[in-house]
């Protein structure tokens, strides 16, 4: 199945499109089953508020993001250079055309904030390093080639491998440890979003990985206040993530 029909296909299972489709169908209903009618856009309407809220949203993500937890620089230091052999960062996305940048594709925020964690691992453990990404939406330069050019160019961290023939997690595991098999690689550090590192590390080590979770991006909060109970689009986000990561735990289970 293409990422296209993939993602077409996950759009109904995932807020806000499932929680609109109960709503819908409750309205259909309006006049020939009105007590259920009734109770589906109650359902609905409370399935919408929970979501958007960032009280909830957050919690939810948190979740995901307890195991495994976080590395420190400490925790890296204690380690042998022999518990890994080469770091792994995985791709988030692409900034299509930005203006700043001559209308030259480059790597999106959240990838941004991979390469990031991902240079400073580099630093303290100096493995090699392999990106992987793809061109899902079919973009002339794959998000590998981004994060390669905005690694070397703008951290100053060198990029040994590009893998750029992937479009998602399951295929970044199988054509990693096809291109670092070879090089008699097997033990890795896997630097992604720690909510997407429960789903990350099951594929890589279903590929053959030991896998050292190198997880960034952890769900945090300055203080909660009335603002975190009001529901805005950020939560919606945030709870679409995290409905995503669990389907997609489930479907690579099966």
């Amino acid at each position: 199945m293409t990422w296209f029909f993939t993602n077409l296909l996950s759009a109904f299972l995932l807020p806000p499109l499932s929680i609109m489709l109960v709503g819908v169908i409750g309205c259909v209903l309006w006049n020939r089953r009105a007590r259920l009618a009734r109770v589906l856009v109650a359902i609905s309407l409370a399935l919408l508020w929970i979501s958007s809220t960032p009280y909830f949203a957050d919690g939810a993500l948190r979740l995901l993001e307890t195991s495994p937890p976080v590395l420190t620089s400490i925790e890296i230091a204690k380690r042998q250079k022999s518990d890994a052999e080469a770091i792994i960062i995985l791709g988030a996305g692409t900034y299509f055309f930005p203006p700043e940048y001559q209308s030259v594709d480059t790597v999106g925020a959240e990838a941004l904030v991979r390469l990031r964690y991902g240079a400073k691992l580099q630093r303290e453990t100096q493995l090699p390093i392999l990106v992987s990404g793809g061109s899902p939406l079919g973009n002339f330069i794959s998000e590998g080639q981004q994060m390669q050019s905005v690694l070397q160019q703008e951290f100053r961290v060198p990029v040994r491998w590009v893998e750029n023939s992937s479009n998602t997690t399951f295929e970044n595991a199988r054509n990693s440890y096809a291109m670092l098999h070879t090089q008699g690689i097997k033990s890795i550090y896997l630097v992604t979003h720690a909510w997407h590192m429960p789903r990350a590390m099951q594929v890589f080590q279903a590929a053959g990985f030991k896998v050292i979770p190198a997880p960034t991006a952890f769900t945090t909060r300055y203080r909660t206040d009335l603002l975190s109970f009001i529901p805005n689009a950020e939560g919606l986000r945030r709870s679409r993530i995290f409905v995503r990561e669990l389907i997609g735990i489930l479907w690579y289970r099966l």
